[in-house]
């Protein structure tokens, strides 16, 4: 039994992970003034975060059409008899659903579609686990079983400049928008019940950084063995900085660099940081 394993580009996995693990990506796509483009394929994260400095519309974003998932679906019925199709938090993005559709139009293959319930790096652990898994010759069952298990002990926490983005892109209510605004203070965000809520609201950026290392924290004493990920929008030197203070401060812990590409960009602005983690199994 052969398992093929997607995923979508909001995992943000380098084109060196995707052919290592053998991970087929569907791209969610950017609108921007000058067109539309796919994420990860015509437009790269620096390139998107330049354009959309020196344009007055806001940016919107799109998931993928179903016919992408059933080309896909299709090609991969040749050689696999099932797909384990990982995606961002369909809370926030219809692509699971794209999925799910697509898997009940193509014959010949068996579709299961896992919501990771969060984004970037974070939905990527989700994505590798799976892959090594299938390596190894672990059964659909198996494997959806360990990234349930793993669920239990993800969690991602972002630090933006301003709750606008996210308000305009509907991914926020224009109250809490609002109060953000009006306090100035740096929201920090968390994934909650699939939507992106604000956890709570502090004065100074790195205040709010110092917060999220307070909650991760708590999560190193609980766990004897973390994955963890610093993820920047279009703010390396800041990005890799934190990374290499929280490296210092838990040896313990295994830490990685990532990035939040155009899609997410959209709706947490340049400047964001972020952190997220699991247990390692």
């Amino acid at each position: 039994m052969r398992i093929a394993i997607v995923t979508d580009s909001t995992a943000y996995l380098t084109p060196e992970e995707r052919e290592r693990y053998n991970i087929h990506m569907i791209p969610l796509s950017v609108n921007l003034e000058d067109g539309s483009y796919e994420e990860e394929v015509e437009i790269t994260s620096s390139e998107f975060y330049d354009k959309v400095r020196n344009q007055k519309q806001f940016p919107k974003t799109t998931q993928p059409p179903v016919g992408k998932f059933v080309e896909l679906f299709t090609e991969l019925s040749k050689d696999y008899d099932d797909v384990i199709s990982i995606h961002l938090s369909s809370g926030i993005s219809g692509t699971m659903q794209g999925a799910m559709q697509a898997g009940q139009m193509v014959e010949g293959i068996n579709v299961h579609v896992f919501d990771s319930e969060v984004s970037c790096s974070p939905q990527g652990f989700f994505v590798i686990k799976a892959a090594e898994l299938a390596q190894q010759g672990a059964s659909v069952e198996q494997i959806l079983n360990t990234l349930e298990e793993m669920k239990s002990t993800m969690d991602e926490y972002f630090v933006v400049d301003d709750l606008a983005h996210l308000q305009r892109g509907g991914r926020l209510s224009s109250a809490a928008a609002l109060v953000g605004g009006l306090l100035q203070v740096k929201p920090i965000l968390t994934f909650e019940n699939k939507v992106i809520v604000p956890f709570e609201k502090i004065r100074t950026k790195k205040k709010a950084l110092r917060r999220v290392e307070e909650v991760f924290a708590n999560a190193v004493q609980q766990h004897d063995q973390l994955k963890a990920v610093v993820i920047h929008a279009n703010c390396e030197e800041e990005g890799r900085e934190w990374l290499n203070q929280l490296a210092e401060s838990y040896p313990n812990v295994e830490f990685s660099f990532s990035y939040f590409g155009p899609v997410i960009g959209t709706h947490l602005g340049e400047g964001s940081l972020g952190l997220g983690w699991v247990k390692k199994i």
